[in-house]
């Protein structure tokens, strides 16, 4: 009976350490993350800002901001695969994101894929706000591509 009764304070006092090990962590929100990464992003520094978006969408997957940062670094880097897979999470997370849609429109003309861009076009005159003049560029540019 007494070796029952001090197995189970260990439990007791493992459980008890543990929580106290947990509450003490530092507590980091949405916005301390995200808004830290975008001060690196803006300072240039694209690395650090990627992991710290990357974090932030660990802790708040439906963060669509963070995936098109997280876009905006693999446009600079040159890495397409990535940067379409982030614009394409960003646009299910908030399809009314005026900038990751304008983006992909933009990879799509680089491809010739002139029925996606007018979808999207569609797509993007319903959304735009602040975003409407870029609707002009890029019915010019089909009309570059149809006409070459």
């Amino acid at each position: 009976m007494l070796i029952n009764l001090n197995y189970k304070m260990k439990i007791i006092i493992k459980f008890l350490i543990i929580l106290i090990c947990f509450y003490s962590l530092p507590v980091y929100s949405k916005e301390n993350f995200f808004s830290e990464a975008k001060k690196l992003y803006e300072a240039k520094e694209y690395d650090d800002s990627k992991f710290l978006f990357q974090r932030n969408i660990v802790f708040n997957p439906k963060d669509a901001k963070s995936y098109l940062y997280l876009a905006k670094i693999f446009k600079i880097e040159e890495n397409n695969q990535e940067l379409e897979k982030y614009l394409e999470t960003a646009l299910l997370l908030e399809s009314s994101n005026e900038e990751a849609m304008y983006m992909l429109i933009e990879i799509e003309l680089e491809k010739s894929n002139f029925s996606k861009v007018k979808s999207l076009t569609n797509d993007f005159k319903v959304i735009c706000s602040s975003f409407c003049d870029k609707i002009i560029i890029i019915e010019e540019k089909l009309k570059n591509f149809e006409a070459s």
